[in-house]
């Protein structure tokens, strides 16, 4: 009972917007580390230049290829249809290149995780299902992202699609495999209290049983979304001919080490604002899980 006190206090604290001064902490030094860690990266990356280990133009450390913004902000002008300067269209350009590419993103993985999990629902409770789709889910899964591209533009054409469904494919799979394995290790006890209680079958799955598979499904959310992020931009190179992955195309043909670099650390802070943004959608909405992978 004084578990449970707590947890709803903790919940009802951050509801209220009121952090816990212990949370602060925690947080502060997380982003200290995170510092810490990408300054001491940059460093030795600036020490082998200065040591002569490192080609500037093949390895241009950070305060070469972050010294010319307005020359690679000019790969992403768009100052014929925003207007303005191409320092100014260069970085409105920049920015909704990220837009892009981040919707794309995003759609992909909400699609996947949905359909993945009513996909792994389906198979567990519905025995024609399980019989009909098991042996192609497990034939389709092992097939690399990169190798439906070909499919996806002949399927969809140059576009948003192309790109969105290879997300989509990197994490349908994965998501409906783990929903499958994990409905199989929910808790007896969990279901028969439910049914003591009077639970129907649909609320038994939406209060019993999806809380309890939920926090393992994030996991696998997590370790495909870096695997999201590298077949979008293949997808963008080839198959969209815009974002993040059209640049970095761009710049490979072009062999301008200063852009591949910008683009890269610029996918890198994408990556890592996602995957952060990802835990705390995780914290508010599993907050029943504690930090430990315990329960509250």
């Amino acid at each position: 009972m004084l578990v449970t006190a707590r947890a709803r206090m903790m919940r009802g604290t951050r509801r209220l917007g009121v952090a816990l001064p212990i949370e602060n902490l925690a947080k502060y030094t997380q982003f200290g580390w995170a510092v810490a860690s990408i300054g001491l990266f940059a460093g030795l990356w600036e020490l082998a230049w200065a040591l002569g280990y490192a080609n500037p133009l093949l390895l241009p450390p950070p305060h070469i290829f972050l010294s010319n913004m307005s020359r690679t902000l000019s790969y992403f002008d768009n100052s014929d249809a925003i207007g303005g300067t191409a320092a100014s269209s260069g970085l409105v350009g920049l920015l909704m290149t990220c837009v892009f590419t981040t919707l794309r993103v995003v759609t992909g993985l909400a699609l996947g995780f949905v359909l993945g999990v009513a996909a792994g629902a389906l198979i567990h409770y519905v025995t024609l299902a399980r019989n009909l789709l098991t042996p192609l889910i497990l034939l389709l899964a092992p097939i690399s992202p990169v190798a439906w591209l070909p499919v996806s533009i002949f399927l969809f054409g140059i576009g948003n699609v192309p790109a969105i469904f290879l997300v989509f494919i990197t994490l349908f799979f994965a998501i409906t495999l783990s929903t499958v394995a994990q409905l199989e290790t929910v808790p007896r006890s969990y279901l028969n209290v439910a049914r003591i209680m009077g639970a129907s079958e649909r609320q038994t799955f939406l209060r019993v049983v999806l809380p309890s598979i939920l926090p393992s499904l994030f996991v696998t959310l997590r370790l495909n979304l870096f695997a999201a992020w590298m077949v979008v931009l293949i997808a963008e190179a080839v198959g969209v001919g815009s974002g993040l992955g059209q640049i970095t195309s761009v710049a490979r043909s072009t062999f301008n080490a200063q852009l591949t670099f910008f683009t890269m650390g610029i996918i890198g802070l994408l990556g890592f604002f996602f995957d952060w943004s990802l835990r705390q959608i995780q914290a508010r909405l599993l907050w029943w899980v504690a930090p430990n992978g315990g329960r509250r």
